[in-house]
């Protein structure tokens, strides 16, 4: 039986008390197409308890040639290096070489389809280092690392300290110096034809920070470097001010990576980068308000969760969610004042959502294993955690909490850490014993909602558990230009189940106005009804996006009917003027048509849904960011009655003043393709105007939606052969999905049901959740798709996906509730 390749906080905890690593030298030889080489020295003691005892390094996928500790062979199963006898000061030698990942973990390699140009990078969290390197890899055994690198000689090698090189043939040989100590998730090798798009410094009296920016070749001109340079700069000097702790490190770049599975990872001073914020078209300003705060939370990671780093996976929320508070606070401080709605639209319903699911957990998750911490990178971890740190700041004070985490940098900096340590900080500089507020708000799951009702002032009853809420209490009436406008506003705590305050009387009434806590809403019947009338009317972006998750909490819980949202957003889209309002609204207009309303009304609603949207696209100001929006929308829900205005998107023809981009033909295309109104010849045609990277996953996705049985039967032996990388995968599974016929589907989901648990077994965490999402009929909302997929849970022994199964099948219970009160 092959050895779990798992690593347990038990066993994590033992080689901490064991162990200290002093150093890794690595030489990476990445000069052969198929595998690197890779030659490592790892210097470390034990205490003296440990001597002669056994430990293990954890290295995954390797070809051993040879493992040397201290002079003596060791012995290798693929997944660890046995080490026995240790001595008081170890030094363990190895060499070994392994495959390139296509999955976006470990090492991973992409050949540009434009140009054949090549590109490496590593994604090393939580604990895929040891795809590359033997190496102790947990975040609390910190070493110093020392690289070198062969290479061809026209690459660019970038790591986490500067390097320099020599060449000597078609080679170049690069030395990186010795990194501070770190843990071993932030080790980083960037290296191919990477180009730097531009350079910069941070400079302050005491230090001058080089910054750099990169991007592969073919996408290096539609880097928007100076806004990206100046928020960046705006970030190192919020924290710096507000930490007190200069930049930790020697340099800082950014680097734009291809096939990358998240938005953005930490590295110590090279920050690796998702492509998608590289705008070669015009994109929403909620995207790139998106991109801002991804800039900014990576930032602020250099801090918190570089500098001082958590013991073990169980405070991953806390640096997680730290660096998505402070971001936010940032970008307000960079230039996006309305930085705080974006949060409620996008992280907060992400968190309610995940909050209301049968695997909720506590803030502070119980990450027994790496499967435990692979699942647990979630809205509760991110979204859940920020927000009730929000709730924290709102309590004690903005500055009583920056000046508690002052305190904790200058006392842990280069250590690691636990959620206790940050708490003592916390109570001396706020004067407040927090041991409650913790167990309140980390230590219990769900989400408190506060309704209210007018009776001798505002009656707000808390459901249960009932925890302390600081609140504000916004009252708001119109003004002379039919606006809705506060016109008083108080703070007040909320401690028990029933709170009744003075209040004036007026159109509206907003708990939770200014978003301080996390709790969902139900207004009273006058709010209400002023909320479906007016909610436009409202001139405060955070009050309307606090009205808006209102009317969606309602209707996800099935207490408001989807048409009723659909006719909301309908009325109130085109007058919204938030970017990431707009941008969740039609997306959430799309789930209620798709999921909440009944099978044999779906198309009605989305032929009524498409075609109002296309009547707001030739309302809207031309060119503008809504217009954008409500085009993409449009092609998301267009069918055959809308094929000549879908047909002129293609050929890139739009409304008067609107500008088609390439990126936008495509997503026409694509719906044609699905419409059957346009197949092979089209989409190679389109590939040859556009032969990048972009055009070539667009074309799989085209591809995958032609609505034909064979095509269908083609593409799942695709899928589920084992071949595709991890963005091929991706954007097939999108385009498989993708039909105007369920017809087309139905027989794939008893395939489904009996391959996934096998798919699961037989793919990397990555690729594996996208099968299980990404192909699970999320479509067929019925009593046996529930029953289907529970025989599945009940079954399978696989952990990770019995979670993600767990919560689709809370999805389809929840589609099937929101149908039955439609």
């Amino acid at each position: 039986m092959p050895a779990s390749d798992t690593i347990t906080r038990d066993h994590a905890k033992l080689r901490a008390a064991m162990l200290e690593v002093d150093s890794y030298r690595i030489n990476l030889d990445v000069t052969d197409d198929a595998v690197f080489a890779v030659h490592t020295v790892v210097n470390f003691s034990v205490s003296a308890g440990a001597l002669g005892h056994a430990t293990s390094i954890d290295l995954l996928g390797h070809e051993v040639e040879s493992a040397m500790l201290n002079g003596h062979a060791v012995t290798y199963d693929g997944v660890r290096l046995k080490l026995d006898d240790l001595q008081a000061d170890n030094e363990l030698v190895v060499t070994s070489s392994a495959p390139y990942s296509t999955t976006g973990e470990g090492l991973h390699r992409y050949v540009d389809p434009y140009d054949e140009a090549e590109y490496l990078y590593t994604q090393c969290a939580p604990a895929d280092a040891r795809r590359i390197f033997p190496v102790f890899d947990q975040p609390d055994l910190k070493a110093t690392f020392e690289l070198r690198v062969t290479a061809p000689a026209h690459w660019e090698v970038l790591s986490n300290e500067p390097g320099e090189y020599v060449v000597d043939g078609n080679v170049a040989h690069w030395t990186f110096g010795a990194t501070p100590v770190m843990s071993s998730y932030l080790f980083a090798l960037i290296a191919g034809e990477y180009i730097r798009v531009a350079e910069d410094s941070r400079d302050t009296p005491e230090a001058s920070v080089p910054l750099g920016l990169w991007a592969r070749r073919s996408l290096a001109r539609h880097v928007d470097a100076d806004q990206i340079l100046t928020i960046t700069k705006a970030g190192f000097a919020f924290y710096e001010q507000h930490f007190a702790q200069p930049y930790p490190y020697s340099k800082y770049d950014q680097i734009f990576v291809p096939e990358f599975n998240a938005g953005a990872m930490e590295n110590v001073g090279a920050v690796t980068i998702l492509e998608d914020y590289i705008f070669r078209s015009p994109v929403p300003q909620a995207t790139v308000l998106r991109r801002a705060i991804t800039i900014l939370h990576e930032l602020a990671h250099m801090w918190f969760g570089n500098l001082v780093t958590m013991k073990w996976w169980d405070d991953l929320w806390l640096s997680e969610s730290f660096a998505e508070f402070v971001s936010h606070l940032a970008a307000v401080d960079a230039g996006f004042p309305h930085a705080w709605t974006t949060f409620n639209a996008t992280e907060k319903s992400w968190a309610y959502r995940q909050d209301q699911l049968s695997t909720t957990h506590p803030v502070v998750a119980d990450m027994v294993d790496l499967d435990a911490v692979a699942g647990n990178f979630d809205g509760i971890t991110y979204a859940k955690g920020a927000s009730v740190l929000r709730q924290l700041v709102a309590w004690v004070g903005q500055e009583q909490f920056l000046a508690g985490v002052r305190s904790y940098f200058a006392e842990h900096a280069w250590s690691n850490t636990e959620f206790s340590d940050l708490l003592r900080h916390l109570e001396t500089a706020s004067g407040r014993d927090l041991s409650g507020w913790s167990e309140q708000w980390l230590h219990s799951t769900g989400v408190n909602t506060l309704s209210w009702e007018r009776r001798n002032g505002v009656t707000i009853t808390q459901s249960q558990p009932v925890r302390q809420h600081r609140v504000g209490i916004g009252f708001y009436d119109f003004d002379e230009t039919k606006q809705l406008t506060r016109t008083d506003y108080v703070e007040t705590d909320l401690n028990a189940e029933i709170t009744t305050i003075h209040a004036p009387d007026s159109a509206l009434v907003l708990v939770n106005d200014a978003d301080l806590t996390y709790a969902k809403l139900r207004p009273d019947t006058t709010s209400m009804h002023t909320l479906t009338e007016h909610l436009s009317d409202v001139d405060d972006s955070l009050a309307r996006s606090l009205l808006w998750a209102t009317a969606w909490d309602q209707t996800r819980d099935a207490e408001a009917s989807a048409s009723w949202f659909l006719e909301l957003v309908l009325d109130h889209v085109a007058h919204e003027t938030d970017s990431s309002m707009v941008f969740t609204l039609l997306r959430q207009a799309a789930t209620s048509v798709e999921r909440f309303i009944p099978d044999a009304q779906i198309a009605l609603y989305r032929h009524h849904l498409a075609g109002r949207l296309w009547h707001l696209v030739l309302e809207a100001d031309a060119g503008s960011d809504l217009q954008l929006q409500l085009v993409q929308a449009f092609l998301r829900h267009a069918r055959e009655e809308h094929a000549e205005q879908v047909a002129q998107l293609a050929h890139k023809q739009g409304p008067p003043g609107f500008s088609v981009s390439t990126d936008m033909a495509w997503i026409a295309l694509q719906r044609l393709v699905a419409m059957c109104k346009a197949g092979e010849s089209e989409i190679d045609e389109a590939l040859e105007e556009d032969d990048t990277s972009n055009g070539y996953l667009a074309a799989i996705q085209a591809r995958a939606m032609r609505p034909t049985k064979r095509h269908k039967a083609e593409t799942w032996e695709q899928l589920t052969g084992g071949t595709l990388t991890n963005m091929e995968l991706r954007h097939m599974v999108m385009g498989f999905m993708d039909v105007h016929e369920q017809a087309l589907l139905e027989p794939y989901t008893s395939r489904y049901f009996e391959q996934i648990s096998d798919l699961w077994a037989a793919n990397s965490y990555e690729l594996a959740e996208t099968l299980a999402l990404g192909l699970y009929p999320s479509w067929a909302v019925s009593e046996q798709t529930a029953e289907q997929t529970l025989a599945v849970i009940e079954t399978t022994p696989h952990s990770g996906l019995k979670r993600l199964l767990t919560e689709l099948h809370d999805d389809v219970l929840r589609a099937l509730a929101a149908r039955a009160a439609f």
